[in-house]
């Protein structure tokens, strides 16, 4: 028997497997995210062979150092894993895996929505009414532009994005153009789709929806400068990473209606939803934009998946096996 330790609960279904074949399951009873100092703590006291962590939690050289020698494996609940220091885990011999491919459906479902929301002023309406401020029909409420015949933008063409169009294709009739470091020849032949190369896709899409990885080549990817190249009357999504946005500029963008509107799912100082006070203060004030916090992947299916396939990664190393979805 093993001892795996999670940083904070989760839905039930890996737990419920890792119990099953008789490991101690230790689960942080505290339901706010674990800081550091605790967790190092826990590591010290617990001793645990598998450390099932969130996005939220940063793995560091300290917080692995204090889970060696026994620490095997570090389970994020994530597909990303920017929050982990992966030479810090290599020098230490602990394998790092993630839970890819089962967010895809969920992420890009949450991408239509909030373009849906955004375009056609649904959370605008939705307090407008509540509020009760309607007193009749107008041919002037609410106008927003036709989502038909509209050119969507994808910025990574990953497994997310590739979704996202075509939802966006066969469902809406958009046209679409992406950006990625390669092409793809039967994305394209499939959906009637055009690589282009960054600036030029900001340039022309109606709608640019971005899914790329937070990397340092990602960071600040779109700027001050690529905002400014995008159509006044264009809507940008991220449900990426927020450091992926330059988010001054974005805000910035906005106050002055260089962009029509923009709808987030992730911010670049979580879990603040802007970096600064004032920042903070002018995103809640704009009825162009839409927040969501960090809720893409909050389907029952999606996450009941990656509870699964965290634990599956334990026990494949617990069991001296190759993990599945190893990172590193």
């Amino acid at each position: 028997m093993s001892t795996i330790y999670v940083t904070r609960a989760i839905p039930d279904e890996g737990l419920r497997l890792l119990r099953a074949r008789r490991h101690e399951v230790i689960v942080n009873p505290e339901q706010r995210g674990i800081t550091k100092d605790e967790l190092i703590a826990a590591l010290r006291e617990h001793q645990p062979e598998a450390l099932l962590c969130l996005l939220t939690d940063a793995i560091d050289s300290a917080v692995l150092a204090a889970g060696a020698p026994h620490l095997k494996i570090v389970a994020n609940y994530a597909v990303g894993h920017d929050n982990i220091d992966l030479a810090a885990a290599k020098e230490h011999g602990i394998a790092v895996t993630n839970t890819p491919d089962v967010l895809t459906d969920a992420v890009a479902e949450h991408a239509v929505a909030l373009m849906f929301a955004l375009m056609r002023r649904v959370c605008e309406a939705d307090r407008y009414a509540k509020a009760g401020r309607y007193k009749g029909w107008d041919p002037f409420l609410f106008l927003g532009p036709q989502i038909k015949g509209k050119t969507l933008g994808i910025v990574g063409l990953g497994s997310i994005g590739a979704a996202v169009a075509q939802r966006c294709v066969q469902g809406m009739g958009m046209r679409v153009i992406y950006n990625d470091p390669k092409t793809d020849a039967a994305f394209e032949h499939e959906h009637h789709a055009e690589f282009r190369a960054l600036d030029d896709l900001l340039r022309e899409a109606d709608v640019v929806s971005i899914h790329v990885p937070l990397l340092p080549a990602t960071h600040h990817l779109i700027n001050e400068e690529r905002i400014a190249r995008m159509k006044p009357t264009a809507y940008l999504i991220n449900t990426s990473r927020g450091p992926v946005v330059d988010e001054e500029a974005l805000i910035d963008a906005l106050a002055m209606k260089q962009l029509a509107g923009a709808a987030l799912d992730v911010f670049e100082c979580e879990p603040s939803i802007a970096c600064l006070p004032e920042d903070h203060l002018k995103l809640k004030a704009m009825p162009n934009v839409i927040l969501t916090p960090h809720i893409a992947s909050a389907t029952i299916e999606a996450r009941q998946a990656m509870s699964r396939i965290a634990a599956e990664n334990i026990l494949a190393v617990l069991a001296g096996k190759e993990p599945q979805n190893r990172v590193m």
